[in-house]
C-alpha cells in the first residue's frame, strides 16, 4: 500500500511540475520567439487547414528574429500537436518568408 501511495504522490508531483513547465514555456520566449509570435505562425502551419494560410507579416518578422536552429529542435516535439502544427508545414515557413532554413534542420 505504501508503494502505491508513493507512486501516486510521485505521479502528482510530476504532473504538477509539467504543468508549471508548460506555463513557463508559454509565457517565456523560446528560441527568441514569444508565445504570441509563435502563434502568429500557427495558421500557416496548421494541420487542420488545407491549404494552409500563407505566413503573415507578423509570422515572418517573428521568424526573422528567431533562432531557427533552435526551432528545428522542436520539429518532432509533442508540443507541435498541442498547437495543431504540422512539422512539415512549419519547416516550409522560413523559405516562404524569404529566410534560409538551417542546413542541419
Amino acid at each position: 500500500m505504501a508503494a502505491t501511495a508513493t507512486t501516486r504522490a510521485s505521479s502528482s508531483l510530476l504532473a504538477a511540475a509539467l504543468l508549471v513547465a508548460a506555463v513557463a514555456v508559454s509565457a517565456a520566449a523560446v528560441c527568441n520567439m514569444s508565445n504570441e509570435q509563435f502563434m502568429s505562425c500557427q495558421p500557416a502551419a496548421a494541420k487542420a487547414t488545407d491549404p494552409p494560410a500563407p505566413p503573415s507579416r507578423a509570422c515572418c518578422d517573428a521568424l526573422a528574429g528567431a533562432d531557427l536552429g533552435c526551432l528545428c529542435g522542436y520539429k518532432n516535439s509533442p508540443w507541435m500537436g498541442v498547437y495543431n502544427i504540422d512539422p512539415e508545414r512549419a519547416m516550409e515557413l522560413p523559405a516562404k518568408c524569404g529566410l534560409a532554413t538551417p542546413a542541419n534542420c
